[in-house]
């Protein structure tokens, strides 16, 4: 049976696309299809982060592996971070670090940090729940997206959360209209203010699926910031023994 990918692998499983119509499909049906993107089994990957912050550039590289939605770890392999490990197991995350030797729970406002200096946030890290369940949809109209060089006619997609506890309560989505590719991806506050930007670089055909390989993320809260994150050598749906997504393995 095929479960959601988890973040970081979340990230990109979002972007991956299906086949989506000429004729206009109901908001419901978009945001299906959007959810549906994002149910593998299992992915492993390596993966790079590139983070441009301020006139300064970060490489981080790191292996992780994802299953389920619900759990995930990622090691870090760059000289700089090596040895750092998160964990993702039931909705919660933890960290390892090798300076310190501790493994620690990020909780409350912690959740709300950029993760490794990046334009990501913890909290952005460990969404389980389908998109289709946490908002409703609204079909905004197409609009044409630049991509490769190319424009490519979208159908917009507006999303508004359910709950208030959201952490970002309106959510706007580029879908390509011929490859079903989400092209781009914006996070509004409740107040309209547009807190983050997600744009889809490259996508590549694995396992008979359109799947995204390169994004960048700018968090509009941060001056002069982005973060490419790029996969490598991604496999799908192979089992993950339950080991990889233990405490014990984040202290080996």
């Amino acid at each position: 049976m095929k479960m959601n990918v988890t973040v970081p692998a979340v990230l990109f499983a979002l972007w991956a696309g299906v086949t989506v119509h000429a004729q206009a499909p109901s908001a419901a049906e978009l945001l299906r299809r959007v959810d549906d993107n994002e149910i593998y089994a299992s992915i492993e990957y390596d993966g790079e982060m590139i983070i441009e912050y301020q006139n300064k550039r970060f490489v981080k590289s790191m292996k992780v592996w994802a299953r389920e939605n619900s759990d995930s770890f990622i090691e870090f392999v760059n000289p700089e971070d090596r040895g750092t490990k998160y964990l993702k197991k039931g909705g919660r995350l933890y960290v390892y670090s090798p300076d310190t030797e501790e493994v620690m729970l990020i909780s409350g406002h912690m959740l709300k940090e950029s993760m490794m200096g990046s334009d990501m946030s913890y909290e952005d890290t460990i969404e389980n729940e389908k998109l289709s369940a946490r908002y409703n949809p609204a079909v905004g109209g197409s609009e044409t997206w630049t991509f490769n060089g190319a424009l490519r006619d979208c159908w917009i997609l507006d999303l508004t959360a359910k709950k208030r506890t959201e952490s970002y309560p309106k959510r706007k989505l580029w879908i390509d209209k011929e490859t079903g590719d989400c092209l781009r991806y914006e996070l509004f506050a409740l107040s309209g203010t547009k807190l983050k930007e997600y744009n889809l670089l490259r996508v590549e055909v694995l396992s008979g699926r359109r799947f995204p390989t390169e994004i960048e993320i700018r968090d509009l809260l941060r001056k002069n910031s982005k973060t490419t994150m790029i996969m490598r050598n991604a496999v799908l749906d192979r089992p993950i023994a339950d080991s990889v997504f233990s405490t014990r393995n984040l202290e080996r």
